[in-house]
């Protein structure tokens, strides 16, 4: 008994889906890989009097040499503390809303705000509560704890943590609202069943809905995590301008500073593309790990 081969589609038909496909692969080609060869080939070159000369890793090691680079980077890797803090801090936020408890539409709307107020907005107003003079000071001498007020954003020691503050505020709202939204799926069964097994609060959020909205959390992870790294600029722009000194200084403030302050774009393009080399890494653990957690699950 033989078994009839698949007959091939026509050439026409392959034509016709790679038509279809052209505008996507064209708009793929100019506005994500021709600005990344374009970098690449920046950060590989040099201009001297109007000519271009190879340059090869001159600028790639000019940067890694830099002392301000890995500073920018360290800072970087602490605001990635926020991530955690975000998601414990929306999942109880959430949680709690999705209990209905008195008043939870307003405590909804009020978390969400935040978190759709412009960047610049939300780093003016909180430039002016964490002055020496400040609300926040204030308020700390007002109810006696003097000795604690300082200057949060003009001491190297404090600035980046303050900055953090800022991210968490605005951002905890995406948290609480996404939470919320995949919470409202959970069948009730499941609610119903555990309060009857005697569940209390606590144990039916770590038994019945951190594994219901898992993938929602771990979305929330990456999304965050890509925030630390590369969407930071406006916030160190507004409340600090990396300073002082150079102590709020990120990925993406080193790259703008040393390409127009500074005009040294061969290092701004080589600090693009490790930055771009760096969260590549991030999504590929990002990617495995959830592989692996599905392998586990079946």
């Amino acid at each position: 008994m033989t078994t009839a081969l698949p007959k091939k589609k026509p050439v026409a038909t392959w034509a016709l889906a790679y038509l279809y496909l052209a505008p996507a692969l064209i708009f793929i080609l100019v506005i994500f890989v021709y600005p990344v060869l374009n970098l690449i080939w920046r950060s590989l070159t040099q201009v001297t009097e109007g000519v271009t000369r190879w340059a090869g890793l001159e600028s790639y090691r000019a940067t890694l040499s830099d002392p301000v680079f890995w500073q920018a980077l360290s800072n970087n890797l602490r605001l990635f503390l926020a991530v955690p803090i975000l998601v414990v801090l929306s999942l109880i936020i959430s949680s709690i809303i999705f209990e209905q408890i008195r008043g939870w539409r307003v405590y909804r709307t009020i978390v969400f705000i935040p978190y759709v107020l412009a960047i610049p907005v939300v780093a003016i107003v909180f430039n002016n509560v964490l002055q020496l003079h400040g609300v926040f000071n204030t308020f700390l001498s007002s109810i006696g704890l003097k000795s604690l007020t300082t200057d949060w954003l003009g001491t190297s020691r404090t600035a980046i943590w303050a900055i953090m503050f800022v991210v968490i505020w605005k951002e905890l709202g995406f948290g609480v609202i996404l939470f919320l939204a995949r919470m409202s799926s959970i069948s009730e069964e499941l609610f119903d069943a555990a309060k009857l097994d005697g569940a209390n609060w606590f144990q039916r959020l770590w038994n019945v809905t951190i594994p219901q909205i898992a993938t929602v959390i771990e979305f929330y992870v990456v999304i965050e995590l890509i925030t630390m790294f590369s969407w930071v600029f406006a916030y160190i722009l507004v409340m600090t301008k990396g300073g002082p000194g150079t102590s709020t200084w990120v990925m993406e403030f080193f790259i703008y500073e040393k390409a127009f302050p500074y005009s040294q774009m061969r290092i701004a393009s080589a600090g693009a593309i490790l930055v771009l080399f760096f969260a590549s890494i991030l999504m590929f653990f990002q990617a495995r790990l959830r592989h692996r957690v599905e392998d586990i699950n079946g």
